[in-house]
């Protein structure tokens, strides 16, 4: 039985800043303050990315421009990891670097393969300023390095070349939204 609550009930789902977005574009600001709008900003990304069926989201990707992220994510065992980080440095990315599709809700219904490493490890805190060390293998270590590059304003088209870079670039003007930029 579950002694606390489940994460994002409390919260609002927010618009999605989408590609193009200067909110995606522009590295964050490191969090100072950990009073209560902290708590509700990480609430409020956990409900924006469950209803989005994402496995992360950053702060830019809701329009603020803070270094925090929110995950619920698994890695290659099919193992749940869930949580949050402010203030995330991506103190190690190694092993293998692995070619697999890569999606973003800033980009909805759009995948490319991405190259990443296989292993990840974030350290940060949490929204009480204790510290956080997450590490992560395969999908969740994909998701990690995902989470840390919106936080330095990069999507991930940023780390495409040749023609996957254009055709999902392409398809992102193509797609409904393309034209719409919240």
């Amino acid at each position: 039985m579950r002694n606390r609550p489940i994460p994002g009930s409390s919260g609002a789902v927010r618009a999605m800043s989408l590609l193009g977005s200067p909110a995606l574009h522009a590295p964050c600001d490191t969090v100072t303050d950990f009073g209560p709008p902290l708590a509700r900003l990480v609430e409020d990304l956990f409900a924006t990315m469950y209803a989005a069926n994402g496995v992360g989201l950053a702060a830019n990707q809701i329009g603020v421009g803070l270094r925090v992220f929110v995950y619920d994510c698994p890695d290659d065992e099919d193992v749940r990891h869930l949580g949050h980080v402010v203030n995330p440095r991506l103190v190690e990315a190694g092993g293998v670097t692995v070619r697999g599709p890569e999606g973003c809700l800033s980009l909805p219904g759009l995948e490319a393969g991405t190259e990443r490493f296989d292993r990840a490890v974030v350290e940060g805190v949490d929204v009480r300023g204790g510290p956080v060390r997450v590490e992560g293998t395969g999908f969740f270590a994909r998701c990690l390095q995902h989470e840390c590059d919106h936080l330095e304003g990069l999507v991930y088209p940023d780390r495409l070349a040749g023609w996957r870079r254009a055709r999902v670039l392409r398809a992102a003007r193509r797609a409904p939204w393309g034209s719409r930029r919240t």
